[in-house]
């Protein structure tokens, strides 16, 4: 198994045992690839939900840029719900992860083809 496969796996694993939420396995995979190098980094491979600057980054270079959306209330809205889901007191939140939950939550599946 790959090192990226693992991580998968992770990913997978949290959503289902922390989030609650069934994988599109699929997607998910996409969705790491997306992510590039940045997963094999311990400091940018995750999220931090109280640095104000990190979720500008998702904001900006993933909903708006990735996704293409349009910048407004309901993306921070989004993030701070996706952050809700995952667990405030859960420190460790996996970029890949929290994008795959934008992604869903916006219907953006399509982006991934």
């Amino acid at each position: 198994m790959s090192k990226r496969d693992e991580l998968i796996a992770k990913y997978a694993d949290d959503l289902k045992n922390k989030i609650g939420v069934r994988p599109d396995m699929d997607l998910l995979r996409k969705v790491t690839i997306g992510c590039g190098p940045s997963i094999y980094n311990r400091d940018s491979a995750t999220v931090s939900g109280s640095d104000a600057s990190e979720l500008a980054t998702v904001k900006n270079n993933f909903l708006i840029k990735k996704l293409g959306l349009k910048d407004g209330s309901a993306l921070d809205s989004a993030i701070a719900k996706v952050m809700d889901q995952y667990g405030k007191s859960e420190r460790s939140k996996y970029r890949a992860v929290v994008y795959y939950l934008l992604c869903k939550h916006f219907g953006k599946e399509s982006v991934y083809g």
